[in-house]
C-alpha cells in the first residue's frame, strides 16, 4: 500500500511538470491564446477598464512579428471564428474626438442661432419703429373715413358704370406708361434681368397690346412687370428705412419710401407730356379710382377680418417692403 502511494505520487508530479503531458490532459488548453496576448486578439466585447486589456497594449507580439496590431482571427471551440477588434485606446481616442466634434458643433448651433435670433430681433424693432404713432393713427382714421365715406360709395358707382374688362384695360395703360421708373430702378439695382423685362414688356404692349391697353407680353409671353421703385433702390443702397408714416390722402410709407416716391414722380413721363398740375391731379384721381373699384372685394374682407387694422396694416406694409428689398 505504501510503494502503490508513492508510486502515484511519483507519477504525479512527473506528469504536472511536463508541459506536454498537462496540455493534453486539459481537453482546451490548446484553443487558449499565448500569455502575451496582443492589442488585435481581444475580443469584442471586452472590457476597456479591465486589466488585461491595458496591461497587453505594451507586450511585443508572440511570434516577433513585423505587424503588431492585427492577426488573424482565432477558432472558436466549437469552429466558429472569435471577432477582434481594434485597441480600446484607439476607440476611447475615437469616441473623445466623435465628442469634441459633437460638442463643437453644438457651439457652432448655438452661435449661428443666437445670430439668426439678433437679426430677427432687429429686424423685428425696425418694423415696430413707429415713433410718430400717434399722429399716424390720427391720419389713418381720416384715410379710412375717407376711403368708407367718399372713394369706396365712388368706387361702387364707378363700377356700374365701367365694367370691368374696361377697368382693367385702364390700368393696364397706367402700367405702361410708367414703365420707366421700373426700368431705371431695375438698373440702378443691376438687375438687368428685370431691365430686359420692361423694354420688352413696352415694345410688345405698345405695338401688339393697342398703346398698351392690352397685356400680351404677360397673357402670351409670360413676361411680367418688375416691382422696383426707387424706394427699394435706396434700401438696396443701405440706407435705413426710417420711421413709419401715414399722410393724408396718401398710402401708408415710411420716410425712404417718401422720397423714393418723390423722384420716381420725376421719372414718370406724364409728368413731361402733361405738364398742367391739374391735368396730373385728374389723372391721378382716375388712377386711384379705377385700381379701388378692381380692389373693391379685397379691402371688404381685409376690413371684415382685422381687428386692429391700423398693426395690420403697418406690419403688412413693413413686411412685404422688406421683402421686396431682398429680392
Amino acid at each position: 500500500m505504501t510503494s502503490a502511494l508513492l508510486l502515484s505520487i511519483a507519477l504525479a508530479v512527473v506528469l504536472s511538470g511536463c508541459g506536454t503531458f498537462s496540455a493534453l490532459l486539459k481537453s482546451d488548453a490548446s484553443l487558449q491564446p499565448p500569455a502575451p496576448v496582443t492589442v488585435a486578439a481581444m475580443p469584442t466585447r471586452m472590457d476597456p477598464a479591465s486589466p488585461s486589456a491595458t496591461g497587453d497594449l505594451a507586450s511585443p507580439p508572440a511570434t516577433g512579428s513585423a505587424r503588431p496590431s492585427v492577426e488573424p482571427p482565432a477558432r472558436s471551440p466549437e469552429g466558429g471564428v472569435v471577432e477582434f477588434e481594434v485597441s480600446p485606446a484607439t476607440r476611447l481616442t475615437e469616441r473623445d474626438i466623435d465628442t469634441s466634434l459633437l460638442r463643437r458643433s453644438d457651439d457652432e448651433d448655438e452661435s449661428t442661432s443666437a445670430l439668426a435670433q439678433k437679426a430677427t430681433d432687429a429686424d423685428a424693432l425696425e418694423e415696430d419703429y413707429d415713433p410718430w404713432e400717434g399722429f399716424n393713427e390720427k391720419m389713418f382714421s381720416f384715410n379710412r373715413g375717407l376711403d368708407r365715406y367718399l372713394l369706396k360709395p365712388a368706387a361702387r358707382a364707378y363700377r356700374v358704370i365701367m365694367p370691368e374688362p374696361w377697368q382693367v384695360l385702364i390700368s393696364n395703360g397706367f402700367d405702361n406708361i410708367n414703365f420707366v421708373p421700373r426700368m431705371v430702378n431695375s438698373l440702378l439695382q443691376r438687375k438687368w434681368g428685370g431691365a430686359g423685362r420692361e423694354i420688352s414688356r413696352f415694345l410688345i404692349n405698345s405695338t401688339a397690346g393697342i398703346g398698351g391697353l392690352f397685356d400680351p407680353a404677360k397673357d402670351y409671353w409670360g413676361i411680367h412687370k418688375s416691382r422696383e421703385d426707387f424706394g427699394q433702390t435706396l434700401g438696396v443702397w443701405g440706407a435705413g428705412a426710417g420711421p413709419y408714416l401715414v399722410l393724408p390722402l396718401m398710402e401708408p410709407l415710411t420716410v425712404r419710401d417718401g422720397i423714393g416716391k418723390a423722384v420716381d414722380g420725376f421719372m414718370n413721363p406724364l409728368s413731361y407730356f402733361i405738364p398742367f398740375l391739374w391735368d396730373q391731379l385728374g389723372m391721378k384721381v382716375g388712377d386711384t379710382l379705377n385700381d379701388r373699384a378692381l380692389n373693391y372685394d379685397l379691402f371688404q374682407g381685409f376690413e371684415e377680418s382685422v381687428i386692429d387694422m391700423y398693426s395690420a396694416v403697418r406690419h403688412g406694409y413693413l413686411q412685404r417692403r422688406q421683402q421686396l428689398i431682398k429680392e
